[in-house]
């Protein structure tokens, strides 16, 4: 089992920053992809960002530049800068890993317990 504990979360005013991060513990040797989903009231959960242990990264659609993933393979630790925050990024921020590619997260991937960010106008 991964247990996935996010952190970073918060309330924020547009045009603003906020950086999450997400620790992986447990038997965690063979996971590869590691992002950030988010899912906003009324709609469907939406991918951010993730990234391979290689470090090849994946974002959401018009989403890059403003947000950057990262991630520290020692410590086992994935961060989303978030910058330039709009009303619409306000959802609850879910961190996930899997074991197979980027494209396998969503179906087979472990999930934190999300966290909130709110972005007001």
């Amino acid at each position: 089992q991964v247990q996935l504990v996010e952190s970073g979360g918060g309330l924020v005013q547009a045009g603003g920053s906020l950086r999450l991060s997400c620790a992986a513990s447990g038997i965690i040797f063979t996971i590869n992809a590691m992002g950030w989903y988010r899912q906003a009231p009324g709609k469907q959960r939406e991918l951010v960002a993730a990234i391979t242990r290689s470090g090849t990264t994946t974002y959401g659609d018009s989403l890059k530049g403003r947000f950057t993933i990262s991630r520290d393979n020692a410590k086992n630790t994935v961060y989303l800068q978030m910058n330039s925050l709009k009303p619409e990024d306000t959802a609850v921020y879910y961190c996930n890993a899997a074991r197979g590619p980027i494209a396998t997260m969503m179906n087979w991937g472990y999930w934190g317990q999300g966290t909130q960010v709110t972005v007001s106008s």
